[in-house]
């Protein structure tokens, strides 16, 4: 049983949730929520670092009745969601999560509030929700961290509440402080700062060498790799990695990983995701299709280099995904023009052109032409 527990320790659980700490044989948790049960319940602290011990922790009580508990929600960036994921089977009694408590000392809706989590993972999560006038709930962050982002992102003037404490008699909630908020504190962002979208990002807003999917061909790609909330993208050549920065800033369930041989792109590709918003954007280094044997089984695959690569699109169209591939020279869109023969799909050429000063007037500069093949299996 997993038991959801506030700031206010044992004062504030249901009669049920009580009765199942009180009748456990064993209650684990973190040190803080173990302090405020009463003496006779046998209780263990978790270890730390948790997750490498966790199922050890678990194994040495098995058969015994165990209660975990969790803060606030246990299905809420908590313990529970953890237990759920290693194929533990758990009931939950949940409390008052920090969000919840939150909004409501807001006056923020759940509709108008974005919830973004960074326990376990890095702040720059934060950048994917900023937006003039959005309202963002953030757990998990450090004061420090936190503004040192809004001031790198252009929102230093967001409005940064500190709501420590919620539902203890310590609760603390300050626009400004003098100290740093302890732990059990959610920052609510009130944003503004310059509008970034979530695709069809400016060109400049990478970091590249020219090895970039320019926005109105990454839009293009996007649209026939059309993502869905959930899935797995493999860029494959992915240069900057504009394709999978753009499918993961599409939604925050989406995933991606980058394939890039060249070793100071891929730590550029890196540094692109953390900007933008993505951390948790894959980077796997070193030769397509070699390094492709062993991941995840991919929902959609862009090519974006590399498509003269014996055996590269062959392994691509194994895995059963959507493909986009793009060619720019003559060798490679024969090998698109070969693979639209067989098996179908859509090939089209793309021929951008932007206005630009031409002596005295104006005249169109055209980009490199494009050959791009779209394909899904039975289309």
């Amino acid at each position: 049983m997993v038991v959801g527990i506030g700031a206010d320790g044992w004062s504030g659980l249901s009669s049920s949730a009580r009765e199942t700490v009180l009748t456990a044989d064993v209650v684990l948790g973190a040190p803080r929520q173990l302090a405020s049960l009463p003496e006779e319940v046998r209780t263990q602290p978790w270890p730390s670092p948790l997750l490498p011990a966790l199922d050890d922790v678990l194994a040495e009580h098995s058969g015994q009745r165990i209660c975990v508990l969790a803060s606030g929600d246990p299905l809420l960036s908590g313990i529970g969601t953890t237990l759920r994921d290693r194929g533990h089977e758990i009931e939950v009694l949940p409390s008052l999560s920090s969000v919840t408590l939150a909004r409501a000392r807001l006056g923020w809706s759940a509709e108008e509030t974005e919830v973004v989590t960074v326990v376990g993972r890095a702040v720059s999560r934060v950048t994917r929700a900023l937006a003039p006038r959005r309202k963002v709930l953030v757990l998990g962050a450090s004061a420090t961290d936190l503004r040192d982002l809004l001031k790198a992102r252009g929102y230093a003037t967001t409005t940064l509440t500190a709501l420590e404490n919620l539902g203890a008699e310590t609760e603390q909630i300050a626009d400004g402080w003098t100290h740093d908020p302890g732990p059990l504190t959610v920052f609510a962002l009130d944003c503004a700062g310059p509008a970034l979208p979530l695709t069809g990002l400016p060109d400049d807003a990478f970091e590249h060498d020219g090895q970039l999917t320019k926005r109105d061909l990454r839009a293009s790609a996007l649209a026939h790799l059309a993502p869905s909330p959930g899935e797995l993208l493999w860029d494959v050549g992915a240069g900057a990695g504009s394709i999978g920065v753009e499918w993961s800033r599409a939604h925050p369930l989406n995933r991606a990983i980058a394939i890039e041989r060249d070793p100071a792109r891929a730590e550029r590709i890196t540094r692109n995701a953390d900007t933008l918003g993505v951390p948790e954007l894959r980077v796997v280094t070193g030769p397509a299709p070699d390094v492709l044997a062993g991941l995840p089984k991919p929902d959609a695959v862009f090519i974006g280099g590399g498509l003269t690569v014996p055996g590269l699109l062959d392994a691509c169209l194994g895995t059963g995904a959507r493909i986009v591939a793009h060619g720019v020279t003559l060798e490679a869109e024969q090998v698109l023009a070969r693979a639209y023969a067989e098996h179908g799909g859509e090939l089209q050429r793309i021929t951008v052109e932007h206005a630009k000063p031409l002596g005295g007037f104006t005249g169109w500069t055209p980009s490199r032409t494009v050959t791009q093949w779209s394909w899904q299996k039975d289309s």
